[in-house]
């Protein structure tokens, strides 16, 4: 197994909030935290991580460039399909056929920094779908695709780029830029170690003040 398969597997085994952690102590932009994003299916316990494939969707009369093909079909096996919707928009850009075809295609789930509807097709079909808010209107009228696999800026110095690592549970959703998958590894283990200590100590009934004082230098 490659070191970024490796690094990969080991970034497995965290939640968002310690790789979260880990990116704000490497300095990382708002710890790679792609704030209001929540998952909607399939529900609680349920975790994806794995590389990004970025679509950038524009208002439907914008003009640009168009894909040859459905950003749908565009998802791969193993993969997290990260979908930027126009700001403002009160229509979903993804729902139940979507989510049917990226299943398909063995694709580990999607992520909209937007709308979703459809939620519970999403919920039956078991399919992780993580997004800012619902809609009842599809996007025929309102949105088209217009970009895939482009980076896309979420705020400030915060983007997504292909196949950087998309991480995703009930917590909320991080980007990691995949240079930086061994070091988060790393400090996610370390954190785990301290983590573990100090709450043992809680647990025996000592101070929180003095637990972490002890334990956290």
């Amino acid at each position: 197994m490659s070191k970024p398969s490796q690094a990969l597997q080991g970034l497995k085994r965290f939640a968002t909030c310690d790789i979260g952690d880990a990116l704000v102590k490497l300095k990382y932009p708002y710890g790679g935290f792609l704030d209001g994003l929540s998952m909607y299916s399939p529900g609680s316990g349920a975790s994806i991580c794995g590389p990004a494939i970025t679509v950038k969707m524009v208002e439907t009369n914008s003009p640009g460039p168009t894909p040859p093909i459905h950003f749908a079909d565009a998802n791969k096996a193993g993969h997290i399909m990260y979908i930027q919707q126009p700001k403002g928009m009160y229509s979903a850009c993804w729902g139940g056929l979507m989510s049917t075809r990226a299943q398909k295609l063995g694709a580990l789930g999607v992520m909209v920094d937007g709308r979703m509807r459809d939620t519970q097709e999403h919920v039956d079909m078991k399919f992780p779908v993580f997004a800012k808010g619902t809609s009842v209107l599809g996007s025929n009228t309102f949105t088209r695709a217009s970009q895939i696999n482009v980076p896309v800026q979420f705020k400030g110095d915060l983007w997504i780029h292909p196949e950087d690592i998309l991480v995703g549970d009930e917590n909320g959703v991080v980007v990691v830029p995949p240079s930086l998958t061994e070091q988060i590894v790393e400090l996610c283990q370390e954190r785990f170690q301290i983590d573990e200590k100090t709450m043992e100590a809680l647990r025996a009934g000592e101070p929180m003040g003095q637990a972490l004082k002890r334990l956290r230098k």
